[in-house]
């Protein structure tokens, strides 16, 4: 496995990824059409309220299910539904840039089915986190999680390649620390984000899904750890 400069710019966005993109800036679109009552008449004000109470994650749903033993469809659609709605048009945008920009690394890489499955993971990993650390009253929406999930599988990517060229892996975490630092810097300055959790939780299972999903999956994992022991 290496990285290849020279192909980087040819290498097309994964179509699954390319194709959430799409979907996630189409509702938003509409989103910002009704609020401006361009479409939908004066009801269209509230379809963002609506969207985020129908189809944001909340713990207290999860909980239910668990409890009562009744895992019903509009539940637990909300662990892949809440990376669709965002809460303003910047935060569909930068989440969507990123989407983009993560999918195409990790890509180059992996194969276009294993990083649409890697976001699928880090969508449900980080709506999971969310619930345990936020318990039933926190809601969660945007992309990000899935994003930072992406950031997982490069990390994970770029430490199997520094392991090969005898560097330090260490280094492979740079990127998820520096978003880190950014993050406590800006909520120290505007408050902290509710769903922070959601965004470790899907680093984490996103570098934990990422052995599986690379070239060779976890085979190949176990035997460069043989020849490294």
């Amino acid at each position: 496995m290496a990285f290849n400069p020279d192909e980087r710019a040819l290498n097309p966005i994964p179509p699954l990824i390319l194709a959430l993109f799409v979907v996630s800036m189409a509702i938003e679109a509409i989103l910002q059409l009704g609020t401006r009552g361009i479409i939908g008449g004066p009801s269209a004000i509230g379809w963002r309220q609506a969207a985020l109470t129908d189809y944001a994650f909340q713990g207290q749903f999860a909980t239910f299910m668990v409890e009562t033993g009744q895992f019903r469809p509009e539940f637990l659609i909300r662990f892949l539904s809440y990376p669709f709605i965002h809460g303003s048009f910047t935060q569909a945008l930068i989440a969507g840039v990123m989407l983009l920009a993560l999918g195409k690394f990790v890509g180059e890489i992996m194969a276009a089915t294993s990083v649409f499955i890697l976001y699928v993971i880090s969508t449900i990993g980080g709506a999971l986190v969310m619930w345990a650390v936020g318990g039933d009253t926190a809601w969660l929406f945007g992309g990000f999680p899935p994003v930072y999930g992406l950031i997982g599988g490069f990390t994970y990517l770029l430490w199997v390649r520094l392991g090969e060229v005898g560097a330090s892996q260490v280094q492979a975490f740079r990127l998820i620390a520096l978003l880190a630092v950014l993050q406590l810097l800006f909520g120290v300055f505007f408050g902290f984000a509710q769903d922070w959790p959601a965004d470790i939780g899907g680093f984490i299972f996103g570098f934990a899904a990422s052995p599986i999903l690379a070239p060779g999956g976890f085979t190949a994992l176990v035997e460069k750890m043989r020849k490294r022991g």
